[in-house]
């Protein structure tokens, strides 16, 4: 049966990290492999003007590291 364990949130990862841990945080968070992230983020790198950097360090500036 499904517990609640409070609010879902969203946090770098600590064990899932190759730079900041974004990727790996939001893994976690979707419940998607890290990797799919990653590759979408090089993906917008590549085609998307270094919007994957931009998108990238914002989010390691913003999302909070795991407790």
């Amino acid at each position: 049966m499904y517990q609640n364990k409070g609010p879902k949130r969203l946090y770098r990862s600590a064990t899932d990290c190759k730079l900041c841990g974004v990727c790996g945080g939001l893994g976690e968070y979707f419940e998607l492999d890290s990797t799919i992230i990653r590759l979408v983020i090089v993906l917008f790198t590549i085609f998307g003007f270094s919007m994957g950097i931009w998108i990238y360090l914002i989010a390691a500036v913003i999302m909070p590291n795991q407790p």
